[in-house]
């Protein structure tokens, strides 16, 4: 008699297989791919799946950028070297760009732009290969330019044709053993300057060592926000009374950066808290 923890355990295996199976049909109709690879856990699925069903015929693609973290790109060098997937890596040039410079709210299409323009540059190699991205269900549902330029370069979605959401994208990622299944949201560093405010390499650098700092003590999920002279940290809710006993190494840390003063946001972290302000645009 099959008890109800283990008929729970069937259905959950089942559900998963019912997704897996419409990613291989899916990834049936490609000759072969070119995955824009970040590090994440939803490029990351879209890359292993692609080799998974695809073999050699599936390829990796990441950028060296000032907005992209080091440690992504360290862990998704690891990510390919593990599971022996090839990876082109290239360098775009939205840091030249005054139109991204500049930081308007639709500064991600035109990173998006410079990024799938390049890509298709690397198609060239692999004539007939799909260009794919990470985007799953989940990411029409908030603001997000850089669909556009996705759309505008016809780049294909494998998750979203799949029907698969956030949620679903862990699952499989957790099933799959992959290394990144539960990594926390990593988005590119210059979502941290506000609208309207300029980017620079400069900015960028002190937000990625301000949060390497936070991570050291352990905070895994963080954003620090670039005000100009003023930081302000936002961490999970249940987290800052935890920051709070770190609050003079943080000061003293972050001084060194250049920040010289540093706030605790009381309202906890919030992804695409900045976009709040678009309302008033």
């Amino acid at each position: 008699m099959i008890n109800s923890h283990d008929h729970q355990a069937y259905e959950e295996k089942a559900e998963m297989e019912e997704k897996i199976e419409k990613l291989k049909l899916w990834f049936e109709q490609c000759e072969g791919t070119i995955t824009a690879f970040s590090g994440g856990i939803d490029s990351a699925l879209v890359l292993y799946t692609s080799h998974l069903f695809l073999g050699h015929r599936a390829i990796g693609c990441i950028s060296i950028s000032p907005s992209l973290k080091r440690k992504d790109y360290s862990e998704a060098i690891d990510f390919c070297d593990r599971y022996g997937i090839h990876l082109e890596i290239i360098q775009t040039k939205e840091i030249e760009d005054e139109n991204y410079l500049s930081n308007p709210a639709n500064r991600c299409y035109f990173c998006k732009t410079h990024l799938y323009t390049d890509l298709r540059v690397v198609q060239k190699k692999y004539p007939g290969y799909l260009v794919l991205n990470g985007t799953n269900k989940d990411d029409f549902q908030d603001y997000r330019p850089g669909l556009q330029a996705a759309r505008e370069h016809e780049i294909r979605s494998p998750l979203a044709d799949s029907g698969l959401n956030k949620e679903d994208v862990r699952a499989l990622g957790k099933y799959f053993g992959l290394p990144n299944w539960n990594k926390p949201a990593s988005p590119c560093l210059s979502s941290r300057v506000p609208y309207g405010d300029f980017i620079t390499p400069e900015k960028l650098k002190q937000v990625e060592d301000a949060e390497s700092i936070l991570n050291k003590l352990g905070f895994k999920d963080v954003r620090v926000r670039h005000y100009g002279k003023e930081a302000k940290i936002e961490v999970p809710a249940d987290e800052l009374q935890r920051l709070s006993n770190y609050k003079e190494h943080i000061r003293k840390s972050f001084a060194n950066l250049g920040f010289e003063r540093c706030r605790i946001d009381e309202e906890g972290l919030v992804s695409g808290k900045l976009n709040r302000a678009l309302k008033n645009m």
